[in-house]
């Protein structure tokens, strides 16, 4: 099943209150683009480097969400563009 049938069958499941949250770990820019194109604009990371790299090349108006563990020492890589970080450690 390609990616946009299955957004489509996902979200015609949530209630609109919810927001889908892809995740995106290890997976290339090529699929995430392509979920980007079927209108998944909310995408998460587990990795401070994997997510920088990512937001650099893909469109501006995806909401990113930090979904792993984070140290304080790494906020300043990813708060410049982060949407919601989900959990932070010390």
């Amino acid at each position: 099943m390609k990616i946009r049938e299955n957004l489509n069958r996902i979200k015609s499941t949530l209630p609109d209150h919810v927001t889908l949250v892809a995740v995106s770990k290890t997976k290339p820019i090529e699929l995430i683009l392509e979920a980007y194109e079927a209108g998944q604009l909310d995408m998460g990371e587990n990795k401070v480097q994997e997510m920088v790299d990512k937001q650099s090349q893909l469109p501006e108006d995806i909401h990113w969400h930090m979904i792993g563990h984070l140290q304080r020492n790494k906020v300043k890589y990813i708060a410049p563009f982060v949407h919601l970080i989900h959990g932070v450690d010390s």
